[in-house]
């Protein structure tokens, strides 16, 4: 491996903005290692991206991040693969509109939208420090929400799965300023984006969609922007020299966006940081 060679890995990166922003990358220079659960619709994906980038260096590795064993097998397959990492996306997520819950027994929105990106990243911390400077970017999503500590997981309450979609989306916020007071003085940045509202398969593969979902989301797909164009806001984070040293910040379309309250409450932050340390098995 060159000395210069960067590497970026990106998770959902089989479709829609994962899909685009490993096109981005890979045109950057970057070697690019797509993280999808479907070995075929991944190795499809990665053809496409490696024609529209005209680079080769995109590789697959496969994991379903609802689940906390994959997720560690995904890290063991990177390191032992790659020695480093200079951009880790944490892009994948989904809506749900009946109750599931994952292989460890955690609900499904919260497993995949907020718990995946947390346990990952906090994995692949070393190789990002050895790999430094480095870039975590968190996809977020425009939301006045508040997490509801009392009934994380929704059991008590009646599921609604647009508002459970948006509570624990909110957790890439709340992960992002958190972490990044545990990076402060390091070469290891963290910041989170707002892609916009886009064509995406949100809720498409979750297997729960109602039919007037599935007509809604068809008829406003021609009114939605590109994938193309919101992984522009993704690959500003992810590469933009002027962000170097940048940390700890909301962005929307290259301009710092303003925070719902409760991330910006420390306590609210340190108490969704020892949840999720204790639901993935890790120290506080």
């Amino acid at each position: 491996m060159a000395i210069t060679e960067k590497f970026a890995l990106i998770t959902g990166a089989n479709s829609g903005l994962g899909k685009a922003t490993a096109v981005g990358l890979a045109r950057q220079g970057y070697t690019v290692v797509m993280v999808a659960r479907s070995q075929a619709r991944g190795e499809a994906a990665r053809r496409d991206i490696c024609a529209a980038s005209g680079s080769q260096r995109v590789h697959l590795l496969l994991a379903d991040l609802a689940s906390q064993q994959a997720i560690r097998a995904l890290v063991q397959d990177y390191t032992r693969q790659y020695d480093r990492l200079h951009v880790l996306v944490n892009n994948v997520g989904n809506s749900f509109m009946t109750r599931q819950t994952s292989p460890d027994g955690i609900e499904m929105s919260l497993a995949v939208n907020h718990l995946a990106a947390f346990l990952l990243t906090n994995l692949l911390l070393p190789t990002l420090h050895a790999s430094a400077p480095a870039r975590i970017v968190n996809v977020g999503t425009r939301v006045n929400a508040a997490l509801d500590f009392d009934d994380l997981q929704v059991e008590r309450t009646p599921y609604r799965g647009l508002q459970v979609y948006s509570r624990t989306k909110l957790g890439a916020l709340h992960f992002t300023f958190a972490l990044a007071q545990r990076l402060a003085g390091s070469s290891v940045t963290v910041n989170c984006v707002h892609p916009g509202v886009f064509r995406s398969n949100l809720g498409r593969n979750s297997g729960d969609s109602p039919l007037w979902m599935e007509l809604l989301t068809r008829l406003s797909r021609p009114f939605l922007t590109s994938p193309e164009r919101a992984a522009e806001r993704v690959l500003y984070l992810a590469t933009a020299p002027e962000l170097a040293g940048i940390s700890g910040k909301y962005y929307g379309d290259r301009v710092e966006l303003p925070s719902p309250p409760q991330t910006l409450d420390a306590a609210a932050r340190q108490r969704l940081w020892d949840i999720s340390a204790a639901l993935t098995g890790l120290e506080a």
